[in-house]
């Protein structure tokens, strides 16, 4: 049977988590250069800052890596919709002095496209991962075309069955603990998202393609846990959101260093997608899902300012503070330290 690593082009069947707007380049070459694979979260990269980081990494390992992107279906702007979450955060508005008529819309985030594509091929990077289902079948091909191997997230059995017919050569099997944005595609029902434990054997039972598991792991007994029930490798994310080469603001670090850390909630606030997040004051005051945030990803908008002020005053109370449920593999130690100790979960017996 082909290993991940096989697959890969890798030592280890470790990736590191794309996290957007936490990470980037420097992130994506210490990992690879430990033997894991590093991961260059895209979704929100302009395209010249997109060829500049993949110019970086170019330059900074000759190992392979992964390049992440969202592919959710853009929504058509409710002005109903919005103008109903202005007014869920008029109240706050109004505590900052901020004048809600001049606040901009527009998405933020934008899905995997053919000109990305393009782009990409220039490059031609080894692997490239999605979030939120798979492009259209010309885009796969094409990355398929440069010799890609293509990965994606499943949080259900239904979701890792739909992605292997399509074409992906393994699945991420993103438990309920992980942080940051639900991988979730073909239904928007949370009750229907599991813990990674739970997820992972059903996946693996179900489809034929290598299972990586994603969501709690972050120490070497959760990746030899994550082995034992049959993944053929381990995806991690919040383990690396202290290291040096993260662009963790100071907040956020101060968050994950604390009690706060401890109690995370799915929330649509911030994106209008649920993601999984410290919790703070607006999730507090406002349910950590709201009925008046638009849908992903022009919540983004609404909130963008009232974080802008809130962080100048040394205040996380309106921040997206993405963490997983297990927040404590977080060390302010380098990368590739966080890699290798996590490698030690591989040789481990559980």
């Amino acid at each position: 049977m082909t290993t991940l690593q096989q697959i890969l082009g890798t030592e280890l069947p470790l990736i590191q988590a794309p996290m957007a707007g936490i990470q980037g380049s420097a992130m994506a070459i210490a990992v690879s250069n430990a033997g894991g694979l590093g991961s260059l979260p895209c979704a929100m990269l302009s395209p010249e800052a997109m060829r500049s980081e993949l110019a970086a990494i170019r330059a900074g390992t000759d190992k392979p890596y992964n390049v992440n992107f969202f592919c959710h279906t853009p929504p058509v702007p409710s002005a109903e919709r919005e103008a109903a979450w202005r007014a869920a955060l008029a109240p706050y508005y109004a505590e900052f002095g901020i004048d809600a008529a001049g606040i901009p819309t527009g998405p933020g985030r934008n899905p995997f496209s053919a000109e990305v594509a393009g782009l990409l091929a220039e490059f031609a990077p080894p692997v490239v991962s999605f979030h939120f289902g798979l492009p259209s079948e010309a885009l796969l091909a094409q990355v398929h075309g440069w010799g890609a191997k293509v990965l994606a997230s499943a949080t259900t059995v239904e979701e890792a069955l739909w992605l292997e017919a399509r074409g992906a050569d393994a699945v991420i099997a993103q438990g309920l603990e992980a942080g940051g944005h639900r991988g979730h595609f073909l239904s928007h029902d949370l009750t229907r998202q599991l813990g990674t434990f739970a997820l992972l054997p059903q996946v693996v039972h179900a489809v034929k393609v290598p299972v990586i598991a994603a969501g709690g792991i972050a120490d070497a007994g959760g990746v030899a846990a994550a082995m034992a029930l049959g993944a053929a490798g381990v995806q991690v994310g919040t383990a690396y959101m202290l290291t040096p080469e993260a662009t963790t603001s100071a907040l956020h670090r101060e968050a994950l260093k604390g009690r706060a850390a401890r109690h995370t909630a799915l929330t649509n606030l911030f994106t209008g997608r649920p993601a999984r997040g410290i919790v703070n004051r607006v999730m507090r005051d406002l349910g950590p899902i709201g009925e008046a945030a638009p849908e992903f990803p022009l919540a983004t908008s609404g909130i963008a300012p009232l974080r802008a002020k809130a962080e100048a005053q040394g205040s996380g109370d309106f921040s997206p503070l993405w963490s997983g449920q297990n927040a404590t593999g977080c060390r302010e130690v380098p990368a590739a330290e966080v890699t290798r100790a996590l490698a030690q979960g591989f040789h481990a017996t559980v």
